[in-house]
């Protein structure tokens, strides 16, 4: 397959034609109107400091559907016992920028560079972009953040300073989402941990189906509201391991 160079025009390639490493195209810019375009085509940018902008679309594509998370029995009892306080977007720059903390002394570095940080607090500030932060003894201790658009998530990166925040912080977000009707939380690229709490391998076409359905649905005003906290219960049934439809 070809590796396609973008131009000054916003447009992508489709996504079909990536490499089977999953890139797609090089170049560009971080603008919010080209990243939200890639974002509904099933393109996101994945590139380290000494590189160009590089974008992706792998398949198979890692995702999440909301109501199939699975919660450990050790987790289930952190939960149980309200460790965290999870909230929604009071302290976006602070989870970005925390994301890219662990990866910053890796000799690769880290996709996170500054570039990526600027561009992402800007979708913030145009409501694209949210956090669900978990707080302990009113400190953030872990958490993670995404693109929203329509009834899909797009899931960029997790952090955690206290065991288990940035879990409990993914299963108060999948409950919240399964009750919006979100179709799937896009994970991108496989990982042990998301594989264990219930992520699956689905193919490039089938991500863009859903994708698809679900780019144009509404979803509540309220449901990104600043300080917003959303809870993640469980409940005893005959899958006990499923998160919670109801309070």
């Amino acid at each position: 397959m070809p590796l396609f160079r973008l131009s000054e025009r916003i447009e992508f390639p489709p996504a079909w034609l990536a490499r089977p490493d999953g890139l797609l195209c090089i170049g560009g810019d971080l603008c919010p109107t080209r990243l939200t375009l890639a974002y509904k085509r099933g393109i996101f940018p994945w590139f380290s400091n000494r590189e160009p902008i590089l974008w992706w679309s792998p398949d198979p594509r890692l995702v999440l559907f909301p109501s199939e998370i699975r919660v450990s029995k050790s987790l289930g009892k952190i939960i149980r016992k309200n460790c965290f306080s999870i909230r929604v977007n009071t302290a976006f720059e602070q989870t970005i920028v925390a994301c890219s903390k662990p990866r910053q002394d890796k000799p690769d570095g880290t996709w996170l560079v500054d570039e990526m940080i600027d561009a992402y607090i800007t979708l913030h500030k145009m409501g694209i972009a949210h956090s669900v932060e978990a707080w302990k003894n009113d400190q953030l201790v872990g958490g993670l953040y995404g693109v929203s658009l329509g009834k899909t998530f797009f899931g960029e990166s997790m952090f955690s300073r206290v065991s288990n925040a940035s879990k409990v912080a993914l299963v108060a977000l999948a409950r919240e989402l399964d009750c919006q009707g979100f179709g799937m939380i896009d994970c991108q690229v496989t990982s042990g941990h998301l594989l264990r709490m219930g992520a699956q391998e689905i193919t490039r076409d089938r991500f863009l189906d859903i994708l698809n359905h679900g780019i144009n649905q509404k979803v509540p005003d309220s449901l990104w509201r600043s300080g917003r906290h959303i809870f993640p219960q469980i409940k005893t049934d005959s899958n006990p391991n499923r998160i919670a439809h109801a309070v």
